[in-house]
Protein backbone atom coordinates (compact mmCIF):
# COMPACT_ATOMS: atom_id res chain seq x y z
CA UNK A 1 0.00 0.00 0.00
CA UNK A 2 1.31 3.47 -1.00
CA UNK A 3 2.26 5.44 1.39
CA UNK A 4 -0.68 8.41 -0.39
CA UNK A 5 -3.20 5.10 -0.02
CA UNK A 6 -2.49 5.32 3.89
CA UNK A 7 -2.73 8.20 5.04
CA UNK A 8 -6.22 8.29 3.54
CA UNK A 9 -7.23 5.66 5.09
CA UNK A 10 -5.79 6.58 8.43
CA UNK A 11 -6.99 10.14 8.17
CA UNK A 12 -10.50 11.40 9.46
CA UNK A 13 -10.97 9.60 12.68
CA UNK A 14 -13.10 11.69 14.59
CA UNK A 15 -16.64 11.18 15.49
CA UNK A 16 -19.46 13.14 14.15
CA UNK A 17 -22.77 13.25 16.07
CA UNK A 18 -26.21 14.49 15.13
CA UNK A 19 -28.66 15.98 17.76
CA UNK A 20 -32.56 16.50 16.24
CA UNK A 21 -35.95 16.42 18.11
CA UNK A 22 -38.00 13.62 16.99
CA UNK A 23 -41.37 15.92 18.27
CA UNK A 24 -42.61 18.66 17.40
CA UNK A 25 -39.92 20.99 18.72
CA UNK A 26 -38.91 22.41 22.22
CA UNK A 27 -37.51 18.83 23.03
CA UNK A 28 -34.50 20.22 25.07
CA UNK A 29 -31.66 19.70 22.67
CA UNK A 30 -29.78 22.69 23.71
CA UNK A 31 -29.19 21.05 26.97
CA UNK A 32 -27.77 17.80 25.52
CA UNK A 33 -25.79 19.51 22.96
CA UNK A 34 -24.32 21.80 25.62
CA UNK A 35 -23.70 18.50 27.79
CA UNK A 36 -22.38 16.44 25.09
CA UNK A 37 -19.66 19.24 23.78
CA UNK A 38 -17.37 18.34 26.39
CA UNK A 39 -16.28 15.72 23.85
CA UNK A 40 -16.01 17.86 20.48
CA UNK A 41 -13.72 21.09 19.09
CA UNK A 42 -16.82 22.18 17.34
CA UNK A 43 -20.56 22.61 17.05
CA UNK A 44 -22.15 23.21 13.73
CA UNK A 45 -25.56 24.70 13.10
CA UNK A 46 -27.23 23.57 10.17
CA UNK A 47 -30.79 25.14 9.87
CA UNK A 48 -33.26 27.12 10.66
CA UNK A 49 -32.94 31.09 12.13
CA UNK A 50 -33.53 32.83 15.32
CA UNK A 51 -37.06 31.10 16.41
CA UNK A 52 -35.47 28.88 17.56
CA UNK A 53 -34.99 28.69 21.40
CA UNK A 54 -32.22 26.47 23.24
CA UNK A 55 -32.20 26.98 27.04
CA UNK A 56 -29.47 26.25 28.78
CA UNK A 57 -28.71 25.97 32.56
CA UNK A 58 -25.46 25.37 34.25
CA UNK A 59 -25.02 25.78 38.13
CA UNK A 60 -28.19 27.42 38.31
CA UNK A 61 -27.61 29.72 35.69
CA UNK A 62 -30.16 30.21 32.44
CA UNK A 63 -29.05 31.26 28.75
CA UNK A 64 -31.25 31.31 26.10
CA UNK A 65 -29.61 30.68 22.44
CA UNK A 66 -31.72 31.00 19.38
CA UNK A 67 -28.91 31.46 16.83
CA UNK A 68 -25.49 30.74 18.47
CA UNK A 69 -24.77 26.88 18.90
CA UNK A 70 -25.59 25.76 22.42
CA UNK A 71 -21.17 24.70 22.84
CA UNK A 72 -20.68 28.23 23.02
CA UNK A 73 -20.64 28.06 26.84
CA UNK A 74 -17.67 25.80 26.45
CA UNK A 75 -14.16 27.95 26.32
CA UNK A 76 -11.68 26.53 23.25
CA UNK A 77 -14.41 25.27 21.24
CA UNK A 78 -15.24 26.64 17.68
CA UNK A 79 -18.59 27.40 17.24
CA UNK A 80 -20.41 26.80 13.26
CA UNK A 81 -23.39 28.57 11.50
CA UNK A 82 -23.81 26.65 8.18
CA UNK A 83 -25.29 27.63 5.16
CA UNK A 84 -28.69 26.17 5.56
CA UNK A 85 -29.38 28.28 8.28
CA UNK A 86 -30.99 31.93 7.42
CA UNK A 87 -29.23 34.74 9.37
CA UNK A 88 -30.89 37.86 10.74
CA UNK A 89 -27.94 40.35 11.20
CA UNK A 90 -29.56 42.32 13.99
CA UNK A 91 -30.88 39.37 15.98
CA UNK A 92 -27.27 37.74 16.01
CA UNK A 93 -25.51 40.77 16.92
CA UNK A 94 -27.93 41.51 19.67
CA UNK A 95 -27.77 37.76 20.91
CA UNK A 96 -23.44 38.29 20.95
CA UNK A 97 -23.80 41.01 22.58
CA UNK A 98 -25.99 39.94 24.91
CA UNK A 99 -23.49 36.74 25.51
CA UNK A 100 -20.18 38.77 26.08
CA UNK A 101 -21.99 40.87 28.19
CA UNK A 102 -21.47 37.91 30.51
CA UNK A 103 -18.05 37.63 29.80
CA UNK A 104 -18.65 34.75 27.16
CA UNK A 105 -16.17 35.30 24.26
CA UNK A 106 -18.16 34.51 20.76
CA UNK A 107 -16.51 36.76 18.32
CA UNK A 108 -13.07 34.95 17.96
CA UNK A 109 -14.90 31.57 18.18
CA UNK A 110 -18.22 32.16 15.91
CA UNK A 111 -17.27 31.22 11.90
CA UNK A 112 -20.43 31.88 9.67
CA UNK A 113 -21.24 30.42 6.08
CA UNK A 114 -20.86 32.97 3.51
CA UNK A 115 -23.86 31.59 1.89
CA UNK A 116 -26.22 32.18 4.80
CA UNK A 117 -28.99 34.00 3.59
CA UNK A 118 -29.88 36.79 5.40
CA UNK A 119 -33.51 37.57 7.45
CA UNK A 120 -34.02 41.61 6.56
CA UNK A 121 -37.13 44.00 7.82
CA UNK A 122 -38.98 43.34 4.69
CA UNK A 123 -39.12 39.38 5.37
CA UNK A 124 -40.63 40.44 9.40
CA UNK A 125 -43.28 42.55 7.74
CA UNK A 126 -44.22 39.86 5.02
CA UNK A 127 -44.56 37.21 7.68
CA UNK A 128 -46.46 39.43 10.16
CA UNK A 129 -48.45 40.62 7.18
CA UNK A 130 -49.44 37.07 5.90
CA UNK A 131 -50.21 35.59 9.63
CA UNK A 132 -52.65 38.39 9.78
CA UNK A 133 -54.09 38.57 6.62
CA UNK A 134 -55.05 34.40 7.20
CA UNK A 135 -56.84 35.27 10.62
CA UNK A 136 -58.33 32.06 12.17
CA UNK A 137 -56.49 30.04 9.27
CA UNK A 138 -52.93 30.93 10.33
CA UNK A 139 -49.61 28.94 9.95
CA UNK A 140 -48.91 29.89 13.32
CA UNK A 141 -45.60 31.27 12.50
CA UNK A 142 -43.16 33.36 14.86
CA UNK A 143 -43.30 36.34 12.80
CA UNK A 144 -39.45 36.64 12.53
CA UNK A 145 -39.11 36.35 8.52
CA UNK A 146 -38.09 32.75 8.77
CA UNK A 147 -40.11 31.34 5.78
CA UNK A 148 -40.21 34.92 3.45
CA UNK A 149 -36.34 34.00 3.97
CA UNK A 150 -36.06 31.18 2.87
CA UNK A 151 -38.66 31.60 0.04
CA UNK A 152 -36.50 34.08 -1.71
CA UNK A 153 -33.43 31.37 -1.28
CA UNK A 154 -35.34 28.84 -3.24
CA UNK A 155 -36.43 31.73 -5.84
CA UNK A 156 -32.35 32.80 -6.09
CA UNK A 157 -33.33 36.20 -4.59
CA UNK A 158 -31.88 36.04 -1.35
CA UNK A 159 -29.57 38.37 -0.14
CA UNK A 160 -26.68 36.55 1.27
CA UNK A 161 -24.03 37.25 3.72
CA UNK A 162 -21.47 36.97 0.66
CA UNK A 163 -23.21 40.06 -1.09
CA UNK A 164 -21.94 42.33 1.93
CA UNK A 165 -18.67 42.30 0.24
CA UNK A 166 -19.94 44.22 -2.90
CA UNK A 167 -21.93 47.38 -1.32
CA UNK A 168 -22.80 48.82 -5.25
CA UNK A 169 -23.97 45.20 -6.27
CA UNK A 170 -25.75 44.72 -2.80
CA UNK A 171 -28.23 47.73 -3.31
CA UNK A 172 -28.80 46.89 -7.08
CA UNK A 173 -29.69 43.00 -5.52
CA UNK A 174 -31.70 44.83 -2.49
CA UNK A 175 -33.81 47.22 -5.12
CA UNK A 176 -34.68 44.88 -7.05
CA UNK A 177 -36.16 42.00 -4.23
CA UNK A 178 -37.35 44.68 -2.50
CA UNK A 179 -39.52 45.77 -5.14
CA UNK A 180 -40.95 42.65 -5.73
CA UNK A 181 -41.80 42.83 -1.93
CA UNK A 182 -42.96 45.97 -1.56
CA UNK A 183 -45.56 45.95 -4.13
CA UNK A 184 -47.26 42.89 -2.59
CA UNK A 185 -47.25 44.66 0.94
CA UNK A 186 -48.68 47.79 0.18
CA UNK A 187 -51.46 46.44 -2.72
CA UNK A 188 -51.77 42.92 -1.58
CA UNK A 189 -51.48 42.51 1.81
CA UNK A 190 -52.44 46.34 2.50
CA UNK A 191 -49.25 47.13 5.05
CA UNK A 192 -46.01 49.39 4.98
CA UNK A 193 -43.53 49.29 2.19
CA UNK A 194 -39.87 49.18 3.41
CA UNK A 195 -37.51 51.76 2.76
CA UNK A 196 -34.51 50.15 0.42
CA UNK A 197 -32.10 53.20 1.84
CA UNK A 198 -33.43 52.31 5.57
CA UNK A 199 -32.25 48.35 5.08
CA UNK A 200 -29.13 49.06 2.53
CA UNK A 201 -27.93 52.06 4.90
CA UNK A 202 -28.38 49.35 8.23
CA UNK A 203 -26.64 46.32 6.46
CA UNK A 204 -23.46 48.42 5.66
CA UNK A 205 -23.11 49.42 9.33
CA UNK A 206 -23.33 46.22 10.25
CA UNK A 207 -21.16 44.69 7.81
CA UNK A 208 -17.65 45.29 9.01
CA UNK A 209 -18.42 43.10 12.64
CA UNK A 210 -20.03 40.75 10.24
CA UNK A 211 -17.57 39.87 7.60
CA UNK A 212 -14.88 39.18 10.34
CA UNK A 213 -16.53 36.19 11.44
CA UNK A 214 -17.33 34.41 8.20
CA UNK A 215 -15.35 31.76 6.76
CA UNK A 216 -15.43 28.70 4.64
CA UNK A 217 -17.46 26.44 6.50
CA UNK A 218 -17.27 23.58 4.51
CA UNK A 219 -13.96 23.59 4.27
CA UNK A 220 -12.89 24.18 7.84
CA UNK A 221 -15.30 20.97 8.74
CA UNK A 222 -13.58 18.84 6.54
CA UNK A 223 -10.50 19.76 8.25
CA UNK A 224 -11.56 19.41 11.31
CA UNK A 225 -12.29 16.04 10.65
CA UNK A 226 -9.44 15.53 8.56
CA UNK A 227 -7.42 16.12 12.16
CA UNK A 228 -9.64 13.80 13.52
CA UNK A 229 -11.70 15.86 15.39
CA UNK A 230 -15.25 15.42 17.16
CA UNK A 231 -18.12 17.12 15.45
CA UNK A 232 -21.35 18.02 17.00
CA UNK A 233 -23.99 19.01 14.57
CA UNK A 234 -27.07 20.86 15.91
CA UNK A 235 -30.42 20.75 14.79
CA UNK A 236 -33.61 23.21 15.74
CA UNK A 237 -36.97 22.97 15.67
CA UNK A 238 -38.43 18.67 15.60
CA UNK A 239 -38.86 16.49 12.45
CA UNK A 240 -41.94 16.30 12.70
CA UNK A 241 -42.13 20.09 11.81
CA UNK A 242 -40.00 18.68 8.46
CA UNK A 243 -41.40 21.18 5.76
CA UNK A 244 -41.16 17.63 3.30
CA UNK A 245 -42.13 15.30 6.30
CA UNK A 246 -44.09 17.22 9.33
CA UNK A 247 -47.83 17.89 9.43
CA UNK A 248 -47.94 20.09 6.44
CA UNK A 249 -48.56 23.01 6.21
CA UNK A 250 -48.42 23.27 9.89
CA UNK A 251 -44.38 23.04 9.56
CA UNK A 252 -41.09 25.45 9.81
CA UNK A 253 -39.54 26.36 6.16
CA UNK A 254 -36.63 24.21 6.37
CA UNK A 255 -35.43 20.63 6.77
CA UNK A 256 -35.44 19.46 10.42
CA UNK A 257 -34.38 16.18 9.66
CA UNK A 258 -30.55 14.47 10.37
CA UNK A 259 -29.72 14.26 6.41
CA UNK A 260 -30.15 17.94 6.37
CA UNK A 261 -27.09 18.53 8.47
CA UNK A 262 -25.14 17.44 5.21
CA UNK A 263 -27.15 19.86 3.32
CA UNK A 264 -26.85 22.60 5.59
CA UNK A 265 -23.07 22.17 6.45
CA UNK A 266 -21.16 21.35 3.66
CA UNK A 267 -20.45 17.57 4.75
CA UNK A 268 -20.66 13.95 3.20
CA UNK A 269 -23.18 11.83 4.37
CA UNK A 270 -20.64 9.44 5.39
CA UNK A 271 -19.18 11.60 7.46
CA UNK A 272 -22.32 11.54 9.79
CA UNK A 273 -21.73 8.88 12.47
CA UNK A 274 -24.60 8.69 15.04
CA UNK A 275 -27.94 9.88 15.14
CA UNK A 276 -29.45 10.96 18.28
CA UNK A 277 -32.99 11.96 18.65
CA UNK A 278 -34.00 14.32 21.59
CA UNK A 279 -38.32 13.61 22.71
CA UNK A 280 -39.83 14.83 25.55
CA UNK A 281 -41.27 11.94 27.92
CA UNK A 282 -44.75 13.31 27.21
CA UNK A 283 -45.65 15.69 24.41
CA UNK A 284 -45.69 19.23 23.60
CA UNK A 285 -46.08 21.33 20.13
CA UNK A 286 -46.46 25.05 19.62
CA UNK A 287 -48.84 27.09 17.56
CA UNK A 288 -51.18 25.84 15.06
CA UNK A 289 -51.38 22.27 13.65
CA UNK A 290 -53.14 18.69 14.30
CA UNK A 291 -51.76 17.13 18.00
CA UNK A 292 -53.42 13.97 18.09
CA UNK A 293 -52.70 12.75 21.66
CA UNK A 294 -53.56 16.79 23.13
CA UNK A 295 -54.52 17.33 26.96
CA UNK A 296 -57.55 19.71 26.85
CA UNK A 297 -58.17 19.44 30.38
CA UNK A 298 -56.59 19.35 34.10
CA UNK A 299 -53.49 16.95 32.79
CA UNK A 300 -52.01 18.88 29.60
CA UNK A 301 -52.32 21.72 32.18
CA UNK A 302 -50.79 20.00 34.74
CA UNK A 303 -47.69 18.84 32.23
CA UNK A 304 -47.45 22.33 30.91
CA UNK A 305 -47.30 23.95 34.70
CA UNK A 306 -44.76 21.37 35.93
CA UNK A 307 -43.04 21.50 32.56
CA UNK A 308 -42.97 25.26 32.21
CA UNK A 309 -44.17 24.68 28.93
CA UNK A 310 -43.54 28.10 27.29
CA UNK A 311 -41.79 29.25 24.20
CA UNK A 312 -38.13 30.25 25.19
CA UNK A 313 -38.13 33.13 22.15
CA UNK A 314 -41.89 33.91 21.69
CA UNK A 315 -42.92 33.21 25.47
CA UNK A 316 -46.16 31.29 23.69
CA UNK A 317 -47.73 28.73 25.77
CA UNK A 318 -47.14 24.75 24.51
CA UNK A 319 -50.22 22.62 24.08
CA UNK A 320 -49.58 19.46 26.30
CA UNK A 321 -50.67 15.58 25.73
CA UNK A 322 -49.20 12.00 26.25
CA UNK A 323 -46.16 10.52 24.62
CA UNK A 324 -47.26 9.59 20.56
CA UNK A 325 -45.29 6.63 19.99
CA UNK A 326 -46.47 6.47 16.45
CA UNK A 327 -45.32 9.62 15.86
CA UNK A 328 -42.19 8.77 16.94
CA UNK A 329 -41.74 5.87 14.82
CA UNK A 330 -42.11 8.26 11.46
CA UNK A 331 -39.13 9.96 13.44
CA UNK A 332 -37.10 7.00 13.28
CA UNK A 333 -37.81 6.27 9.71
CA UNK A 334 -36.72 9.76 8.36
CA UNK A 335 -34.17 10.26 10.82
CA UNK A 336 -32.57 6.56 11.19
CA UNK A 337 -32.13 7.89 15.11
CA UNK A 338 -29.40 5.54 16.41
CA UNK A 339 -30.57 6.50 20.05
CA UNK A 340 -32.72 8.54 21.89
CA UNK A 341 -32.52 10.48 24.51
CA UNK A 342 -35.56 10.76 26.96
CA UNK A 343 -35.98 14.53 28.65
CA UNK A 344 -38.77 15.94 31.05
CA UNK A 345 -38.75 12.59 32.58
CA UNK A 346 -39.62 14.25 35.83
CA UNK A 347 -41.89 16.29 34.66
CA UNK A 348 -44.30 13.04 34.98
CA UNK A 349 -43.39 12.34 38.41
CA UNK A 350 -46.38 11.76 41.19
CA UNK A 351 -48.90 11.28 38.39
CA UNK A 352 -51.03 8.11 39.45
CA UNK A 353 -50.83 6.71 35.94
CA UNK A 354 -49.38 7.60 32.83
CA UNK A 355 -50.80 6.73 28.74
CA UNK A 356 -48.55 5.90 26.04
CA UNK A 357 -50.20 5.97 22.45
CA UNK A 358 -48.71 2.87 20.72
CA UNK A 359 -51.67 3.90 17.30
CA UNK A 360 -54.30 5.56 16.06
CA UNK A 361 -58.14 4.26 14.87
CA UNK A 362 -58.17 6.33 11.32
CA UNK A 363 -61.28 6.05 8.67
CA UNK A 364 -59.03 3.74 6.53
CA UNK A 365 -58.32 1.49 9.73
CA UNK A 366 -55.78 1.55 12.54
CA UNK A 367 -52.34 3.11 11.59
CA UNK A 368 -49.36 2.43 13.66
CA UNK A 369 -47.04 5.52 12.12
CA UNK A 370 -48.22 9.03 11.43
CA UNK A 371 -49.52 9.73 8.17
CA UNK A 372 -48.60 12.52 5.74
CA UNK A 373 -50.07 16.04 5.88
CA UNK A 374 -52.40 18.14 8.89
CA UNK A 375 -55.69 17.07 7.09
CA UNK A 376 -55.07 12.70 7.82
CA UNK A 377 -53.13 13.89 11.11
CA UNK A 378 -56.97 15.92 12.53
CA UNK A 379 -58.41 12.13 11.54
CA UNK A 380 -56.27 10.18 14.05
CA UNK A 381 -57.81 9.28 17.11
CA UNK A 382 -55.03 7.77 19.65
CA UNK A 383 -54.95 4.42 20.91
CA UNK A 384 -53.54 4.06 24.38
CA UNK A 385 -51.33 2.06 26.93
CA UNK A 386 -52.50 2.86 30.24
CA UNK A 387 -48.98 2.24 32.52
CA UNK A 388 -49.18 2.65 36.29
CA UNK A 389 -47.97 5.94 37.20
CA UNK A 390 -44.89 6.82 40.62
CA UNK A 391 -44.98 8.81 43.11
CA UNK A 392 -41.03 9.01 43.82
CA UNK A 393 -39.18 11.81 42.39
CA UNK A 394 -36.86 11.56 39.09
CA UNK A 395 -35.22 15.28 39.61
CA UNK A 396 -31.93 15.16 39.56
CA UNK A 397 -31.40 11.27 39.36
CA UNK A 398 -28.03 10.63 37.58
CA UNK A 399 -27.75 6.51 37.41
CA UNK A 400 -30.53 4.54 35.70
CA UNK A 401 -31.04 2.23 39.13
CA UNK A 402 -31.82 5.16 41.00
CA UNK A 403 -35.20 5.76 38.85
CA UNK A 404 -38.65 4.45 40.38
CA UNK A 405 -39.19 1.04 38.66
CA UNK A 406 -42.32 2.40 37.06
CA UNK A 407 -40.50 5.50 35.64
CA UNK A 408 -37.81 2.50 34.08
CA UNK A 409 -40.99 0.41 32.82
CA UNK A 410 -42.42 3.35 31.16
CA UNK A 411 -39.20 3.98 29.43
CA UNK A 412 -38.68 0.45 28.36
CA UNK A 413 -41.85 0.42 26.80
CA UNK A 414 -41.55 3.70 25.40
CA UNK A 415 -38.11 2.24 23.95
CA UNK A 416 -40.08 -0.84 22.51
CA UNK A 417 -42.87 1.13 21.09
CA UNK A 418 -40.65 2.90 19.26
CA UNK A 419 -38.09 0.79 18.28
CA UNK A 420 -35.02 2.38 19.22
CA UNK A 421 -32.92 2.06 22.32
CA UNK A 422 -32.42 4.74 25.34
CA UNK A 423 -29.06 6.53 25.17
CA UNK A 424 -29.67 9.16 28.00
CA UNK A 425 -32.25 10.33 29.86
CA UNK A 426 -32.88 13.75 31.26
CA UNK A 427 -33.97 14.16 34.77
CA UNK A 428 -33.45 18.15 35.41
CA UNK A 429 -32.69 21.19 33.27
CA UNK A 430 -29.03 21.67 34.63
CA UNK A 431 -26.42 20.04 33.21
CA UNK A 432 -25.28 17.73 35.64
CA UNK A 433 -28.99 15.84 35.85
CA UNK A 434 -28.45 13.57 33.29
CA UNK A 435 -28.46 9.47 33.03
CA UNK A 436 -25.97 8.11 30.63
CA UNK A 437 -26.46 4.78 29.04
CA UNK A 438 -24.47 4.91 25.73
CA UNK A 439 -22.02 7.39 24.92
CA UNK A 440 -22.82 8.76 21.42
CA UNK A 441 -18.71 9.51 20.84
CA UNK A 442 -17.72 6.35 22.45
Amino acid sequence: MSAGIAAAKTAGQGRNVVVIGTQWGDEGKGKIVDWLTEQVAGVVRFQGGHNAGHTLVVNGKKTVLRLIPSGILHPGVTCYIGNGVVLSPTALLGEIDELQSNGIDVESRLKISLACPLILPYHVALDQAREAARGDAKIGTTGRGIGPAYEDKVARRAIRLLDLTDPQALKSKLAETMGLHNFVLEHHLKSTPISVDQVYSELMAMAPRLLKMTADVPQLLYEAGRRGENLLFEGAQGSLLDIDHGTYPFVTSSNCVAGAAGAGAGVGPSKLHYVLGITKAYATRVGSGPFPTEQTNEIGQGLAKRGNEFGSVTGRPRRCGWFDAAALRRSMQINGVTGLCITKLDVMDGMPEVKLCVGYDTPNGRMDVLPFGADAVGQCTPVYETMPGWSETTQGVREWSGLPVNAQRYLNRLAEVVGAPIAMISTGADRADTILLDHPFQ
